[in-house]
C-alpha cells in the first residue's frame, strides 16, 4: 500500500489545484458547507463539476445528479475489470470499490489487465486528500484566488486525464479501445447533451474486457 501511496503523490498536485477550482466555483452556487461535503461524499472531480454548471444554469438538483451519474457512469467498466482484486465479502469489496477512481485505477493496472489491490487503495489515498483539501481551500480563500479559467486551471483537467491516459496505452487491448472510445465521443458530441458522449465512450472499454475474455 505504501507503493500506491508514493505513485498516487505526483498526482496529487493536480489534484488539488483542481479541487481548488472547484471550490472556488462551487461556493456561490451551493454554499461553502454544501460544496466541501460534496467532495467528501462524491469524490468524482467531473461529475461535480458537471452538477455544478447544471445548478449554475438554473437546473433542478435532479438534473444535476443525473449530469453526475452520466459522467461517473464510466466507472462501471473500470470495475468489471478491477473487481477481482478486491477482496473480501460483498461489503468489504464494495468498500474497496470506493478507491477506484481515475488515478488510482491507471496505476493498479499492469500491462496485461490485472490490477495490484494494494495500489489501489494506496493510490486513492493521496488523490482524496489532495481532493478534498482544494475543495476546502478553493471554499475558503475563493475571493482572493479569483476566476480559475483566468489563472488557467481549467487547463489541468484534461492536462490530468491525458497524463493517466499515455500510459495506459501499452497494450493493442487498451489502443483499440481508446481510439474506438476517442471516435464515438467526437462523433456524439455535437448531437448530444453533455456527459452522453462519455457514457457512449465508456463502452469502448468492454472491447478490451470482451477480448481477454474469449483469449
Amino acid at each position: 500500500m505504501r507503493r500506491g501511496i508514493r505513485a498516487g503523490l505526483p498526482l496529487a498536485l493536480p489534484t488539488l489545484v483542481i479541487g481548488i477550482s472547484f471550490g472556488v466555483l462551487a461556493a456561490p452556487i451551493m454554499g461553502n458547507v454544501a460544496a466541501i461535503v460534496m467532495s467528501g461524499v462524491v469524490f468524482a472531480g467531473s461529475a461535480q463539476f458537471a452538477a455544478i454548471s447544471v445548478l449554475g444554469a438554473g437546473g433542478t438538483a435532479a438534473a444535476a445528479a443525473a449530469a453526475g451519474l452520466l459522467l461517473n457512469a464510466r466507472f462501471l467498466p473500470m470495475s468489471i475489470a478491477a473487481a477481482p482484486a478486491t477482496r473480501g465479502g460483498r461489503l468489504r469489496r464494495a468498500l474497496e470499490g470506493q478507491t477506484i477512481v481515475d488515478a488510482s485505477w491507471a496505476l493498479a493496472a499492469d500491462a496485461d489487465g490485472h490490477f495490484d489491490r494494494q495500489i489501489l487503495i494506496g493510490g486513492a489515498l493521496p488523490q482524496f486528500s489532495a481532493w478534498f483539501a482544494g475543495t476546502a481551500i478553493g471554499v475558503l480563500a475563493g475571493s482572493t484566488l479569483g476566476d480559475p479559467q483566468a489563472l488557467g486551471l481549467d487547463a489541468m483537467f484534461p492536462a490530468f486525464y491525458l497524463s493517466l491516459l499515455v500510459g495506459e496505452l501499452r497494450s493493442g487491448d487498451a489502443r483499440i479501445a481508446a481510439g474506438l472510445a476517442a471516435a464515438i465521443a467526437l462523433i456524439l458530441v455535437p448531437f448530444v447533451p453533455p456527459g452522453v458522449p462519455v457514457l457512449a465512450a465508456g463502452l469502448a472499454a468492454l472491447t478490451g474486457i470482451l477480448r481477454r475474455g474469449r483469449s
